[in-house]
């Protein structure tokens, strides 16, 4: 897909992967809408766009407040009278045993506020838009984990499982209107989000910059999913032999989590 005086919307964009995508579309001739909460952080992001040569709008908003997001949603509409792709970056995650969240629902609300719901919120007030135009492209950014689960994530996988749920039934509805969907299943990528866990520090991981390459990917080729080979292997083993592979891959996540600890406090 050429780029050029294409509009691309992108959520969680005033840092890491999404700050990266943004600048490597904008650079590919695309006008980017910036989304996040961080209005100064998006502005200077924003200003670093346009002084490259590129195009960028940005738009303060939390996802997760309904009448913020379709103020949001409607002053976008407003500005642009074709919307190309949607982007669903933005995310929040949550290292934490099961048993310690056995009182803690609280953590699977927040996480699916912004996962799922600010996703599903945003993707529908964007869609007539898109089925008005007889195009448009939806990308939602998830995880390699929901191909291989891992422990200490339920919160955080659920909610992604959840989003893949939708983006494979907007495609099988609406796939005849013009509209299509990518999922990214990324794998651990250097950003603020993965920083929050220490022992991760001593874990091999993409850049942001790396991560947005995954995006442009997303954005211009259009494939069903953006994943890498180990993750595709991972999800063909899950949906052959289930019981299997969790059983040999659940001690090798504890031995993993052990190993960088020791390395980490190095």
């Amino acid at each position: 897909m050429n780029l050029t005086g294409r509009t691309v919307v992108i959520t969680g964009s005033s840092s890491g992967i999404g700050a990266q995508a943004a600048r490597q579309l904008a650079a590919r001739g695309a006008t980017v809408c910036l989304l996040a909460r961080r209005a100064d952080e998006l502005e200077v992001l924003r200003s670093e766009i346009v002084a490259a040569g590129g195009s960028a709008r940005a738009y303060r908003v939390d996802l997760t407040d309904p009448d913020g997001c379709a103020a949001a949603a409607a002053q976008i509409l407003a500005d642009h009278p074709v919307i190309d792709v949607l982007v669903n970056n933005a995310g929040r995650s949550i290292r934490r045993p099961i048993r310690d969240s056995l009182d803690r629902l609280h953590d699977h609300e927040r996480v699916m506020a912004i996962n799922y719901f600010g996703a599903v919120r945003l993707t529908s007030l964007l869609l007539p838009r898109f089925l008005e135009q007889g195009h448009g492209h939806v990308t939602f950014s998830s995880t390699m984990s929901t191909q291989l689960p891992i422990p200490l994530f339920s919160a955080y996988l659920a909610s992604k499982s959840a989003v893949e749920s939708y983006a494979r039934s907007l495609m099988a509805e609406l796939g005849h209107c013009g509209i299509s969907t990518t999922i990214v299943y990324f794998p651990m990528v250097r950003t603020e989000m993965s920083g929050a866990t220490a022992i991760y520090s001593a874990m091999p991981m993409l850049t942001a910059e790396e991560g947005g390459t995954w995006i442009v990917k997303a954005v211009t080729a259009r494939p069903t999913r953006v994943t890498s080979l180990q993750g595709a292997v991972s999800q063909v083993g899950m949906s052959v032999l289930p019981g299997v592979l969790s059983k040999v891959s659940a001690p090798m996540f504890r031995r993993m989590d052990a190993a960088l600890a020791r390395r980490s406090q190095r």
